[in-house]
């Protein structure tokens, strides 16, 4: 079984890339995003408890996320994989998935980091804000605060993966066809399941 995590600063390109290798590999997309608005929207025991850390302007605590994520992940009866697209955001989360995917004989096949220069970024950003219309992705100080977030909170994860030597980084500037293909030779290159 193929289990990807794919991580990189907002605006690396991370949904665009995670359609294209769900696509290939035949995986489960999981996006954190998309769980909780999911979750909210039906109006699930979870979902209640997020919306109401978000209502607050606060962060839904891990456990949380975790129990989102395994009910999510118990829908499926016999995957090929998993992409885990913004999650994990912070070394605990990832401990946390390790022993989660641990209860079901699984494991993290390979983690991807698209790397992409803070000015790339803002401007993809800015760019996708104009044409999105998303307010959020508008304001370049908002953006900028996004990645700083995102350099102090999330990129420490690298480390986690590197210990376990399942990290590898992929330059995510350039075409969007080229950067699949890096990411498609790493996977073939560290997965034995593919």
């Amino acid at each position: 079984m193929l289990n990807i995590v794919l991580f990189g600063p907002p605006g690396a390109g991370k949904g665009t890339q995670a359609e294209k290798l769900v696509k290939k590999y035949q995986l489960v997309h999981l996006s954190t995003g998309d769980i909780f608005r999911a979750n909210i929207k039906n109006g699930t025991e979870l979902g209640k408890l997020a919306k109401g850390y978000m209502d607050k302007g606060e962060l839904v605590p891990d456990e949380v996320t975790i129990k989102m994520l395994e009910s999510e992940v118990g829908k499926y009866a016999y995957p090929k994989g998993f992409i885990f697209d913004g999650f994990p955001r912070t070394t605990a989360q990832a401990q946390a998935l390790d022993k989660f995917l641990a209860t079901r004989n699984l494991s993290i096949t390979i983690t991807l980091a698209l790397e992409v220069d803070e000015e790339e970024l803002t401007k993809r950003i800015l760019l996708r804000g104009k044409e999105s219309g998303r307010a959020d992705d508008q304001d370049e100080n908002i953006v900028r605060n996004r990645v700083k977030e995102y350099n102090n909170k999330t990129a420490p994860l690298k480390e986690f993966y590197l210990k376990q030597e399942k990290l590898k980084t992929i330059q995510g500037a350039g075409g969007i066809d080229d950067i699949f293909t890096e990411l498609c030779k790493m996977i073939e290159a560290n997965a034995k399941t593919v």
